[in-house]
């Protein structure tokens, strides 16, 4: 089943979530992401549903393994595609933002091929370093 866009933003708020503390509740996204409290319920429990994460008893909000794998896709997409928009001389707040959109529909294929040379931009750069 292909998330929404919505999905993929959850999922990769709660992997960013719970890489800077140790327990991620739906109000930490509520907070992070500035969405309202029955708007994350709604979406925690078709991310549950879905088997995207899982919900402990204590409220925290684990990622499965299928759920840890599209979040952390998504969010390698958005610091991939930031740092080519900055590479490109764009502003960090709007590359940030830009990126945002376009890592739920660029294709696999196009981001490669980005990812590829944002590589070869970093090398070159390092080389002179």
């Amino acid at each position: 089943m292909r998330l929404l866009e919505s999905g993929e933003m959850y999922l990769e708020t709660i992997l960013q979530l719970s890489r800077k503390q140790s327990r991620v509740r739906s109000i930490d996204v509520v907070e992070s992401m500035g969405f309202s409290k029955p708007s994350v319920s709604r979406g925690v429990g078709l991310l549950k549903q879905g088997g995207y994460l899982n919900v402990l008893e204590d409220g925290s909000l684990i990622l499965t393994d299928v759920g840890r794998e599209i979040a952390e896709r998504t969010f390698e997409r958005h610091k991939v595609l930031t740092s080519f928009f900055l590479a490109l001389g764009v502003n960090e707040e709007t590359a940030a933002c830009d990126a945002c959109k376009i890592e739920h529909d660029v294709s696999d294929e196009t981001f490669e091929a980005i990812k590829r040379h944002v590589e070869t931009l970093d090398e070159k750069l390092n080389k002179k370093a």
